[in-house]
C-alpha cells in the first residue's frame, strides 16, 4: 500500500483486483470493438463494447435470460452450460452483424484462459455467426460438447431448435 508523501496510490479497481489495466490498454490499442464474455454464478453474458473517453458504450448485450425469453431455450436448462454459452455467443454475433459490426477482439477480463471453456464456446458462437475475431483453434471446445450431445439428447435437440430460431430472427 502507498505510504509516505511521495508514494502514489494505485487505482481503486486495481487495488481490489477488478481490472487489469495493462491487459485493458492492449485491448484498446486494437481500435476495434471488444467482444466481452463474462461467466457469473447463474449465466453467461456476452456484450459488444465500444471505447469512449467518457466511458465504455455497450452496443449489444445477450445473456442467459435473453436466450430463454427470445430464443426458445428451456427455462429448466442451465444458462451457463457449454451449449448455452455457445448459443449466447451465436446470438450476440448475429445481432452484431445485423448492427454493422463484423469484427472485434475478445475480452475475457480476469478469467483464466482454459482451452475448451465456456468463454471459448461463446467465442465459437460469435465466429460461427460470421464475426471476425482473432483466435486459436486449439482453444475451441469439441463439436460434440458444443452441441450438447455429452449432456443428453434433449439438450442437443434444444440447441438445434434455439440455433434455428436465432438464425430466423436475424435474416
Amino acid at each position: 500500500m502507498a505510504q509516505g508523501k511521495r508514494k502514489r496510490l494505485a487505482y481503486r479497481r486495481r487495488r481490489s483486483g477488478e481490472t487489469d489495466y495493462h491487459r485493458r490498454r492492449k485491448l484498446l490499442r486494437a481500435r476495434k470493438p471488444r467482444a466481452v464474455v463474462r461467466v457469473s454464478n447463474t449465466q453467461v453474458t456476452c456484450q459488444l463494447v465500444n471505447y469512449s473517453s467518457t466511458g465504455d458504450e455497450v452496443v449489444i448485450t445477450v445473456d442467459g435470460n435473453t436466450l430463454v425469453n427470445k430464443y426458445a431455450w428451456p427455462a429448466s436448462s442451465s444458462r451457463k452450460s457449454l451449449p448455452a454459452s455457445y448459443l449466447i455467443g451465436f446470438a450476440m454475433g448475429k445481432a452484431a452483424i445485423a448492427g454493422g459490426n463484423e469484427e472485434a477482439v475478445l475480452d475475457i477480463g480476469l478469467a483464466a484462459s482454459v482451452s475448451g471453456s465456456r468463454i471459448f464456446a461463446a467465442l465459437k458462437g460469435m465466429v460461427d455467426a460470421g464475426m471476425d475475431i482473432p483466435h486459436g483453434e486449439s482453444a475451441i471446445p469439441q463439436e460434440e460438447r458444443i452441441s450438447g450431445a455429452h449432456i443428453s439428447d434433449d439438450v442437443a435437440s434444444s440447441v438445434e431448435k434455439a440455433r434455428k430460431k436465432i438464425e430466423g430472427a436475424f435474416k
